[in-house]
């Protein structure tokens, strides 16, 4: 039993329950403040050859928006993070997030469209010689690959893979 006189007990506590509640609020203050200092991650594609996968958020994209067709075609000249060593005649296999699949997608080699839009989430190019030579030209050592977004003319993202030649 307490020797307090009645109510003077739950009176004690209010300190603690406002200095929780004081806590909490700024928790949640600092949490949003975090949140909106984060930018939204854009949609995956992901490039695959034999059993290595490589996964790239877009290097342009502003979450559905239209880019222009100079301004996506600079894209797809930036250098990507990560290569592939493609062997001679491997498939190549490409996968997309849904929304991008949703609007459409094309391949574009070295910042030249390549393939009409898709609108499927997987696809693969079987027996594809990317490195093959080129009426009379040496056949590159690598090459840029870019899965494009598009609808039609309307450009809304460029995802960026460097592809290797694994026989060179």
């Amino acid at each position: 039993m307490t020797s307090l006189p009645r109510g003077s007990a739950a009176t004690g506590h209010g300190h603690v329950r406002r200095r929780r509640a004081v806590t909490a609020v700024g928790a949640v203050c600092a949490g949003l403040l975090v949140l909106a200092a984060c930018e939204k991650p854009t949609p995956m594609a992901t490039v695959t050859v034999g059993k290595t996968s490589k996964s790239a958020e877009a290097e342009c994209y502003k979450d559905g928006k239209t880019i222009a067709r100079a301004e996506a075609t600079e894209c797809t000249r930036e250098k990507a993070g990560d290569t592939l060593r493609v062997p001679q005649g491997e498939t190549l296999r490409i996968g997309v997030d849904p929304e991008i699949a949703d609007e459409g997608w094309s391949l574009w080699i070295n910042g030249q469209q390549v393939i009409s839009p898709l609108k499927k989430t997987y696809y693969a190019f079987q027996g594809v010689d990317l490195f093959a030579d080129q009426q009379g030209t040496q056949a590159p050592d690598e090459l840029n690959i870019s899965v494009v977004q598009q609808s039609g003319d309307d450009i809304q993202g460029v995802w960026n893979f460097k592809l290797e030649n694994a026989d060179a």
